[in-house]
């Protein structure tokens, strides 16, 4: 079975005929039984008819038997569709929606191989565990495409990295393959290194030795082998290269944004509403500068509905959504409504950010338009990953201190989103953010509000800290301030003093100067593990970024 991310041909289909579409052997034999059947209530008994019917019923059960119709129910079920969307045409469907619809028909049946091609995508939470669970348990071998972290780590059990030197194979899960390419990288790197004071010992002996009779044999000798050791070297500098720098990563380096209020959004008693549906009543929401907050909640529950009303760009039903002093906003939105429809990618991002065109061009070639034909490329005419990396530049670019954020990982790769994450955790102003990278959503926030029977309800914490409360049942909703005694504090504000940055910066330090201590220690005792290398060195790089960190903020606090 095979799903891939383009839409189904026939949208004539209802989502039922187009799910059972996958198992068109099996309806054959439904079929066939069906027949048969009708042929033996009218009398044909004979030896024939009797061991066609046979064969139809034992095949039937070979797949699974009559049970298979259930499979495909609960694969519809599992990702997100209700029963009454079963005979609803699929020309009335999202495109979202079709792609799922495309992975319930591969998972219809239970396939020797599923091939599937960035699954995830268009998937919220909920059902993306219930895929997890499914893939975990299915009887196939399964290949797949997909940039969604824990994902990846929850469903395979090997990896086959393709990159431009070739393939490399590696059995074992997904964490596993990093922490063995990046001892393969420390590795290379302590060869290459071994190998240039090898190549400095024998030139020192050539150069002191090559004019003396006596050792002229021996110094021709020695340039022989420095031959070979730089063909070595050079192979290690290859692989090294090959496993480090990997594919360009988009270059995100946010601007220093301006300095805001404390209160940088305030919402309270909203409501909205989609049709006849009703998204949320009476929910209140506040952001305080610095904080980054994540909303989630199921497809459908409104979630861009309310980003688009608390930046203004739609009416709320009930009350509205007012932004603190100096707050400069910025949206990035799931569709990439904010582009223009006219223009070149390069007038398009000198238009929004105001920079010369030669830096325009540099800030597009941090986010991989390169080139003159790129620059030139009119904005209508990019794909849809081409729409968003460039949206995500204009984004960089903006100097906005609140940043609002619609599914921003969508159509990156691993090394892009980790950057992104990167670049998020590090901004100085305030984010609130709507994603279903789980990976994402445990890294960048400190609080998660999560739309929940038509109400908001927040949690300290990020991804892991949020599904820990709710299994645990201890996730009390903050109880309504009274109107008629109002409290100085909104609901979902923070209660506890949130520490500033430069405390929690140093809280960091120390416990990366720990971590380094610790690891030093463990390399006086076997200072040949690679893990330990591979671990030191990159506590070292996180111990010097924190310490760039901590002055800028020392210094922005000196200076007030």
């Amino acid at each position: 079975a095979l799903h891939d991310q383009r839409p189904p041909r026939d949208l004539g289909l209802t989502l039922r005929e187009y799910v059972l579409s996958g198992a068109r052997d099996l309806l054959a034999v439904e079929e066939e039984l069906g027949r048969l059947e009708r042929e033996m209530a009218d009398g044909a008994h004979d030896e024939g008819t009797l061991r066609r019917y046979a064969d139809a019923q034992a095949r039937l059960e070979h797949a699974g038997g009559w049970a298979w119709r259930e499979r495909a129910a609960r694969a519809v079920r599992g990702l997100g569709f209700r029963d009454e969307d079963l005979d609803r045409q699929l020309s009335t469907f999202s495109g979202g929606e079709l792609t799922r619809a495309s992975l319930a028909r591969a998972l219809a049946v239970e396939p020797d191989l599923l091939l599937l091609d960035e699954p995830t995508n268009h998937l919220d939470v909920e059902s993306l565990e219930w895929l997890e669970a499914e893939l975990a348990t299915l009887d196939a071998a399964v290949i797949l495409v997909a940039h969604d972290r824990w994902f990846l780590e929850a469903v395979t059990t090997a990896v086959l990295e393709l990159a431009p030197g070739g393939a490399h194979y590696f059995a074992g899960p997904w964490h596993e393959w990093r922490r063995e390419k990046a001892a393969r990288a420390v590795a290379a790197e302590r060869t290459a290194d071994r190998v240039s004071e090898d190549i400095a010992r024998l030139e020192r002996f050539v150069e002191r030795f090559r004019y003396k009779k006596s050792k002229a044999r021996q110094a021709q000798a020695k340039l022989t082998q420095i031959g070979r050791l730089e063909k070595d070297r050079a192979a290690a500098r290859g692989t090294l290269a090959s496993l480090t720098q990997g594919r360009r990563t988009l270059g995100f380096d946010f601007l220093q944004p301006p300095r805001t209020g404390r209160v940088v959004l305030d919402a309270e008693n909203i409501s909205l509403s989609a049709g006849d549906k009703t998204l949320l009543e009476d929910a209140n929401i506040v952001l305080e500068r610095g904080e980054k907050v994540a909303l989630v909640g199921p497809n459908g529950s409104g979630k861009t509905t309310l980003l688009e009303a608390l930046l203004s760009r739609r009416s709320p039903d009930g009350s509205v959504a007012s932004l603190g002093h100096g707050v400069v906003p910025a949206y990035f939105s799931q569709h990439t409504q904010e582009l223009p429809a006219h223009g070149s990618v390069l007038d398009c991002a000198v238009a929004a950010t105001g920079l010369p065109r030669p830096q325009a061009q540099m800030l597009l070639g941090r986010f991989l338009f390169s080139g003159w034909e790129m620059h030139e490329r009119p904005v209508s005419a990019l794909s849809g990953g081409e729409r968003r990396r460039l949206a995500l530049a204009l984004l960089v670019a903006s100097g906005a201190n609140l940043l609002v954020l619609d599914e921003p990982t969508n159509h990156l790769d691993l090394e892009s989103r980790e950057a992104l994450e990167a670049a998020l955790e590090a901004f100085p102003g305030t984010v609130l953010i709507v994603s279903h990278d789980r990976a994402l959503l445990d890294a960048v926030p400190d609080r998660i509000v999560a739309v929940e029977e038509l109400g908001l309800r927040s949690y300290e914490g990020g991804w892991a800290d949020l599904t820990r409360e709710r299994n645990a049942g201890q996730a009390p909703l903050i109880e309504p301030v009274p109107q008629a005694k109002r409290a100085p504090e909104p609901r979902l504000r923070p209660e506890r003093k949130r520490p500033s940055e430069l405390e929690l910066v140093e809280t960091q330090i120390a416990a990366v100067e720990t971590r380094v201590s610790e690891l030093e220690g463990k390399l006086a005792e076997d200072w040949a593990n690679m893990d330990v290398l591979s671990a030191h060195r990159a506590a070292r790089d996180e111990l010097k970024a924190l310490l760039g960190r901590w002055e800028l903020l020392f210094e922005g606090t000196e200076s007030r």
